[in-house]
């Protein structure tokens, strides 16, 4: 099945500069960023719901629960990301340092996903490149 591309409307430049500020926000970041605007503007940013009136065939993607945690790199704030990685695993220095300076690596296995998140964010606040598979 083709994937149809949405094309999108043309932004102004206060508005790119906008969107390239928010995109190299973090997930916590944005999270607060939303509730003040919708505090501010007095809007909700959930999405509205649609009634359905005829039965739709959809194909059910089942969402991963599970999840491993890559670090791909370990950025220059290696010191840092060492003292995650420790934290994290409850590794010894040695150890910690040789999965930062041998990324990428698998630094967890079979985590649940609100904890994967979490980790992940506390790994690329000191600078590292983190993935969730």
């Amino acid at each position: 099945m083709a994937e149809k591309t949405k094309k999108l409307p043309e932004i102004t430049k206060d508005a790119q500069k906008v969107l390239d500020i928010v995109e190299k926000m973090t997930i916590l970041e944005l999270a607060d960023l939303v509730k003040v605007m919708e505090e501010k503007f007095g809007v909700s940013a959930a999405a509205p719901t649609a009634v359905v009136t005829a039965p739709v065939a959809t194909e059910e993607v089942e969402e991963k629960s599970t999840f491993n945690i890559l670090l791909k790199d370990g950025g220059s704030n290696k010191i840092g990301v060492i003292k995650v990685v420790r934290e994290i695993t409850e590794l010894g220095l040695k150890e910690a340092k040789d999965i930062v300076d041998g990324a990428p690596q698998t630094i967890k296995e079979e985590v649940q996903k609100k904890d994967a998140e979490a980790i992940k964010v506390k790994l690329e606040e000191v600078g590292a490149t983190v993935e969730l598979e």
